[in-house]
């Protein structure tokens, strides 16, 4: 497509779809910039999933929310490693359970993964090589890299809730 803008691609851990959805703080505002299209959301059935689940289990009044948030934003479905992958990968990151969504944002090429998993996010060995293929970043330190938010902005939503958001500011509120 001639002319059109190349958007920086983020793939979202399941923790970070989660808390957006359950919480009006930094994810949440991670997932407002996907549903505006400031950057291209990539997700895995497996991140999908899990999202779901935790939600059905700890937060269930938030499902619609999160269905309705699904159904609607603009997103690129990536799939899930084999389990042959996820073997042979298996020290790609500390956590086993963590392989497949490394797997899965690697093989997206997506330029940075949002997670609040420290097993993502340690920038130690047990990261190294997962780091050679994309960046690992908080929610907040994308906010502010890649979205260009100033530290005022993200201390101002550090403990907002739902209460503290309008209709107007709220995308994936019902």
């Amino acid at each position: 497509m001639a002319g059109a803008e190349i958007k920086v691609r983020a793939f979202i851990d399941a923790n970070v779809l989660f808390a957006g959805i359950a919480f009006p703080r930094r994810p949440y505002e991670v997932l407002q910039h996907a549903a505006a299209g400031d950057f291209r959301l990539v997700l895995s059935p497996l991140v999908i999933n899990q999202a779901r689940r935790s939600l059905q289990k700890n937060f269930p009044e938030y499902i619609d929310r999160f269905e309705a948030f699904i159904e609607s934003v603009d997103y690129e479905l990536v799939s899930d490693p084999t389990l042959d992958e996820v073997e042979a990968n298996k020290n790609i990151i500390r956590d086993f359970s963590d392989v497949p969504v490394a797997l899965s944002a690697i093989s997206a090429k997506a330029e940075y993964i949002v997670s609040e998993d420290k097993d993502f996010t340690t920038q130690d060995a047990t990261t190294a090589a997962l780091r050679g293929h994309l960046k690992i970043m908080l929610s907040g330190t994308f906010l502010r890299e890649v979205m260009g938010w100033t530290s005022e902005q993200l201390e101002s939503i550090r403990h907002r809730k739902w209460s503290d958001i309008t209709e107007k500011e709220s995308h994936v509120q019902e």
